[in-house]
C-alpha cells in the first residue's frame, strides 16, 4: 500500500483530503451569499456619515 503501513497515517491522509472537499463544497455552497445585505449596508453608512457631517457642522459651525 504505497510503502504506508500504519492505518492511523492513511486516517490521516483520507480526512485531510475529506476536509478539504467539504471546504470547497461549502464555498461554492456560499460563493454569492450576503451581496443583498451589503448594499443596503453602504447605504446606510453613506446617510450616518452624512447625518455625521451635518452635526459637526452644527457643532463647530462650519
Amino acid at each position: 500500500m504505497l510503502g504506508i503501513n500504519d492505518p492511523w497515517i492513511w486516517g490521516v491522509y483520507l480526512l485531510s483530503f475529506l476536509s478539504a472537499l467539504l471546504c470547497v463544497g461549502y464555498g461554492l455552497a456560499n460563493w454569492n451569499r450576503g451581496g443583498e445585505k451589503e448594499a443596503n449596508e453602504i447605504r446606510e453608512e453613506v446617510s450616518w456619515e452624512k447625518g455625521e457631517a451635518q452635526m459637526e457642522e452644527k457643532e463647530l459651525g462650519l
